[in-house]
């Protein structure tokens, strides 16, 4: 049965309790209205009672009859016509010895009276009562008889029985069987219409369905590696998991409070108001760096709330330092072995030509010169990964026929506080590509890249310039824009995209100086400390081109 009841369809479970409710109010309100009805009798009747009893005590034959020692012989039948006329159920009239001088049983006339309640009226009070007898309950009129010299000289009683409850039932069953009618026909129509109306808001699911959804949407919820916080279209919290709660160091229940209160930084009511999609961006939420994906939630074309999909910064980057750390070796080694071959091909050479001796000193130059680079990147640059990678350039370089030179002052000992190795490894691969690719349409005798790396106490400073193609001077607006590039088809134009969020998110600046035909240099400046009042206060960084 509870079973069934569980999965009895919604419009049927709308319906029966719409009905039964209605049902309910009907029988309560008839109780009522009867009540009502029975009270209203009950005056009425008394009223009549009244009137009736006046009537008989002021009959001048009435007064005669109670002085006479039968005079019930003349009073019971003149009596019992006016309670036929006045539709009495009974008129009873006493003498002052409580003698009954009419009554309905011929029986009881000249016997004595031994009512409880007919004491005041024989002190001259006119009243009415109820009382229950044989018959039923019936109201009672007392009204005293005077003669004319206005001493009391007897009492009328005259009584009316009170309709039964099914009695007045019987006689509003017309009423009733209409509103019945009425109440049926627009209860079960009103009810079956809310019903449709609810399964259609509910995309037609039953509720056993949509409690079975909650449970498993929950249950996913909670189950994810990624941190998912979602608000209803005012701004306030309608999910967090707990991994977000983790990664945000939030504790307690957050539901349905502002989103600006708990996590004012992740800026979902900006996608909710603009209804943009927003993926793989960088957000600093107080000390915690994470990337962050904020999608609209949108029904029927209206936006009705926003998701975020976050993961810490720390867990993401640690797969990127796997897969950066390896592509940048793995060019390096690429590039090496290529070198190596050219070289022993050329000892091979040299040897060949009985040429020992100058074979000999290509050998002592060449691993002196690699093991000079090797040296000064170690001793320079407190990270194997930005070494490997200006390793892999500087050799990619010399394949490419391109001299690339790292600046001997270079130096980095410490990365700004909100940035990391794998952010520089970003910036220097991108910047340094870019310069490989400057040399693609351009044939001229020595190209070269220059790369220089300095840090202070205030400010990390990376420069990349070379003498390649150049930026356009029409084009230069737009080399930060996400999508553009000057490759063709051999761009992503994600590259300078890329540098520039991660310089804002460092709180630097960018400073581009290019002309075409002659080369492009990019100077980037970082701060080397960070207050947090300062990074809510600054934008998320800035590029500039300067011809």
């Amino acid at each position: 049965m509870v079973m069934s009841l569980t999965r009895m369809p919604i419009r049927w479970k709308i319906t029966i309790l719409s009905f039964g409710i209605v049902l309910f109010a009907i029988l309560i309100g008839g109780i009522i209205i009867i009540g009502n009805t029975i009270e209203t009798k009950e005056e009425s009747l008394g009223e009549h009672a009244l009137v009736t009893g006046r009537t008989v005590a002021n009959l001048s034959a009435l007064k005669e009859g109670l002085t006479e020692s039968e005079g019930w012989n003349r009073i019971n039948p003149m009596v019992e016509r006016i309670r036929t006329v006045n539709s009495s159920d009974y008129i009873v009239v006493l003498n002052m010895n409580r003698v009954r001088y009419s009554h309905p049983v011929k029986e009881k006339l000249g016997t004595v009276s031994s009512g409880k309640d007919e004491g005041p009226a024989f002190a001259e009070h006119s009243y009415t009562s109820k009382a229950k007898g044989e018959s039923g309950i019936a109201v009672r009129g007392f009204v005293p008889v005077m003669n004319d010299d206005h001493e009391q000289i007897g009492v009328v009683i005259v009584g009316n029985l009170l309709p039964s409850f099914q009695e007045i039932l019987l006689e509003m069953k017309n009423e009733i069987l209409f509103v019945l009618f009425l109440t049926s026909l627009f209860g079960v129509s009103g009810s079956w219409l809310l019903a449709r109306h609810l399964k259609e808001q509910t995309f037609r699911l039953e509720p056993h369905e949509i409690v079975q959804v909650l449970v498993e949407r929950t249950a996913t919820f909670q189950a994810m590696n990624e941190g998912v916080v979602a608000i209803d279209k005012e701004g306030k919290i309608t999910i967090i998991n707990e991994k977000a709660k983790t990664i945000l160091g939030l504790h307690g229940d957050y539901t349905h409070q502002w989103i600006e209160n708990v996590i004012p930084d992740i800026k979902l009511a900006d996608v909710l108001s603009s209804g943009e999609v927003a993926f793989n961006e960088e957000i600093r939420l107080g000390s915690t760096l994470i990337m962050s994906n904020r999608i609209p939630i949108r029904v029927d074309n209206h936006t009705i709330g926003a998701v975020a999909i976050f993961q810490d910064r720390t867990e993401v980057t640690k797969l990127a330092e796997e897969l950066t750390g390896v592509k940048a070796f793995v060019d390096a080694l690429r590039v090496q072995n290529h070198e190596h071959m050219n070289k022993l091909h050329t000892i091979a050479g040299l040897i060949q030509l009985d040429q020992k001796e100058k074979a000999l000193n290509f050998v002592f130059e060449t691993s002196e010169k690699q093991e000079k680079l090797s040296r000064f990147l170690v001793n320079h640059f407190k990270d194997y990964s930005l070494s490997g990678l200006l390793l892999s350039k500087v050799s990619r370089g010399k394949e490419l026929g391109i001299e690339v030179a790292i600046d001997e002052q270079s130096r980095l000992n410490e990365y700004p506080p909100l940035l990391d190795k794998h952010d520089f490894v970003l910036i220097l691969g991108n910047l340094i590509e870019n310069a490989f690719h400057s040399f693609d349409h351009v044939k001229r005798e020595q190209r070269w890249i220059d790369i220089s790396i300095t840090q202070n106490s205030h400010f990390c400073t990376i420069a990349v310039e070379d003498n390649g193609e150049g930026i356009p001077e029409d084009k230069h607006s737009r080399v930060f824009d996400k999508g553009f590039t000057t490759k063709g088809n051999k761009g992503s134009g994600i590259g300078l995209y890329l540098v520039k969020n991660i310089v804002g998110k460092g709180l630097g600046d960018i400073e581009i100086i290019s002309k075409q035909g002659e080369g492009t240099s990019i100077v980037i400046h970082i701060p080397m400390a960070y207050e947090e009042d300062v990074y809510e206060q600054t934008a998320t960084g800035y590029g500039s081109v300067i011809d």
